[in-house]
């Protein structure tokens, strides 16, 4: 039964975040009827909302649940006011990601109007090896969650990113002595992101960072983000 509904609400997405019933027993692969149970029940306990429409989405209770001692919200608290620091200096978006299931989790964004191309969102993913907060994560990330995402495959989402398992490998290996990454064009052709890690207790809980247009400098960013990396490292600390 619990599988039944983790499959059930992962078919929710940024994108798709109202479907019917019938939409949910399709994407499943379960019976109809079992999905009419499971979403009634789910309904029932406040972790699916019914629309005017019938329709299904996300239930609020599900988003309390999630927040009640999360790591997640731990760290976004200790870092949005940095995070705000940054954006209102470089004027960009500023993201804060975390390592998901071999994934990069976004768990926060802040853009400013003027901001250029930016595909992420909050609580959306990318592949590790896709953006440069991933790409920070991965190059800290256990050696054998390293070892299973560089066996592939490495799906290109753009014509830059690096999907070469040695050209992968040996920029991990970069990016774990200089601390940080930038990364032009592995996302968006127009867009430069730079990453820094964000460390808990010693170890890489999190990457900030910032997209910048492709032709914009990138060392006054960077020296942001180790500025606020450096203080949310600080908050965390004072937190335990």
């Amino acid at each position: 039964m619990t599988d039944r509904i983790v499959r059930v609400l992962d078919t929710f997405t940024t994108e798709r975040t109202t479907q019917s019933a019938a939409d949910i027993a399709r994407r499943t692969g379960l019976p109809a009827t079992t999905a009419h149970r499971i979403t009634g029940d789910l309904v029932e306990a406040g972790l699916l909302e019914r629309d005017d429409e019938g329709r299904l989405r996300l239930g609020l209770r599900l988003w309390e649940l999630a927040l009640r001692g999360s790591r997640a919200l731990r760290l976004r608290q200790a870092a949005l006011p940095h995070m705000e620091r940054v954006q209102a200096r470089i004027r960009e978006h500023t993201q804060l990601a975390v390592l998901e299931h071999e994934e990069a989790l976004f768990l926060e964004r802040l853009s400013h109007p003027d901001a250029g191309a930016n595909i992420t969102r909050i609580a959306g993913r990318l592949p590790l090896h896709a953006s440069s907060s991933g790409l920070v994560l991965l190059a800290f990330a256990d050696p054998a969650v390293r070892e299973r995402v560089l066996a592939g495959p490495l799906r290109a989402v753009s014509g830059e990113t690096v999907t070469d398992p040695a050209a992968l490998r040996a920029l991990l290996a970069s990016i774990r002595r200089r601390g940080h990454v930038v990364a032009p064009g592995s996302i968006e052709s127009v867009s430069t992101g730079v990453a820094v890690p964000v460390r808990d207790r010693g170890e890489v809980a999190a990457a900030l960072s910032v997209v910048l247009p492709r032709e914009a400098p990138v060392d006054p960013a960077l020296a942001v983000l180790r500025e606020a990396a450096a203080a949310i490292e600080a908050d965390l600390r004072r937190a335990h």
